[in-house]
């Protein structure tokens, strides 16, 4: 899909993406995406969504078409903990998707893995390649992704068997009083709401959620938790049923905005939860590896915030 059009005088001031909309008939919302890909330049320059158009602005869009259910690489920046030939460990910030979905067509780690990576596994559906274990979009740190197809079917034995090490921090709601503890609930999806997974169910799964705590605050807890299932959602809803939900979850406890006894107010943006490390067999060699990840600077500023009360 290729445009190209020159401001005129009569239509100076108009933002970007509602000036391309009525000369397209593009969406503007898509006109923004494009725009966030590099895909419309003005005056031979990449711009923001908020620009205004000014007169005899040379405007370009070039967008490549896309073929359903074919990754597309794109030049996204990654954090890389491991890489060899056979599998990529990336610490994977919080806001981006895992792969490729409805509503989220590209832009996501796994775009950015087909860059940086090349040639992918056959195994784990076209959109999803390799990926043997994923992250919510809103929850931060460490994943690893096979490169080859021996390393996704062992990868994906080790997760079956539970000899996976994962551990993660999350800042929950209110004072938990016990050092440590098991949630032993199973889940399954939510009988009232489909798209929720709950352990208030009649059939479920297996979940157990080891804890303890690393530090209380004022009117939070900040709590390591370690997995021995892998269920949809565990931490959130294990924690959630039990009144503690992981704050900032807009889902499962909805604890979004805390007001401290000084009167201000605490916004959380995204759940407040973080995978902090992850040990696992090398598919090939047998070596056990393990990969951590600090305190993004987001969770580590509510902690501060959260200190002050």
């Amino acid at each position: 899909m290729h445009y190209e059009f020159i401001v005129t005088s009569a239509e100076v001031g108009q933002r970007i993406d509602v000036f391309l909309s009525s000369k397209t008939g593009i969406t503007r919302s898509q006109i923004q995406k494009a725009i966030d890909r590099g895909d419309i330049s003005v005056n031979g320059r990449i711009i923001e969504n908020r620009y205004r158009v000014r007169q005899s602005d040379v405007i370009l869009i070039d967008i490549k078409e896309k073929k359903d259910g074919v990754l597309i690489p794109q030049n996204l920046p990654i954090e890389i903990l491991f890489k060899d030939e056979y599998v990529i460990v990336v610490n994977k910030p919080a806001g981006i998707v895992v792969y490729p979905a409805a509503g989220h067509e590209d832009g996501t780690l796994m775009n950015a893995i087909a860059y940086h990576c090349g040639k992918l596994v056959a195994p784990g559906a076209p959109l999803r390649p390799g990926v043997v274990h994923r992250l919510d979009k809103d929850t931060s740190g460490v994943m690893v992704i096979a490169l080859n197809d021996i390393s996704y079917y062992n990868l994906t034995e080790q997760f079956r068997k539970r000899t996976i090490n994962r551990k993660y921090i999350a800042l929950v709601y209110g004072i938990i009083n016990e050092d440590k503890g098991e949630i032993n609930k199973k889940i399954g999806r939510s009988e009232s709401d489909r798209k929720k997974m709950s352990t208030y169910v009649k059939r479920g799964k297996e979940a157990l959620t080891q804890w303890r705590v690393i530090r209380r605050l004022p009117c939070a807890t900040i709590i390591e938790a370690k997995l021995g299932t892998g269920r949809t959602h565990q931490i959130r809803v294990h924690f959630a049923s039990i009144g503690h939900p992981v704050l900032g979850d807009k889902i499962y406890g909805k604890k979004c905005e805390i007001r401290i006894r000084t009167g201000k107010r605490i916004i959380l943006p995204r759940q407040m939860l973080h995978a902090e490390m992850l040990g696992f067999i090398h598919p090939v060699s047998n070596e056990y590896l393990e990969f951590s990840s600090p305190l993004p600077d987001d969770m580590a500023e509510k902690v501060k915030e959260l200190e002050a009360e």
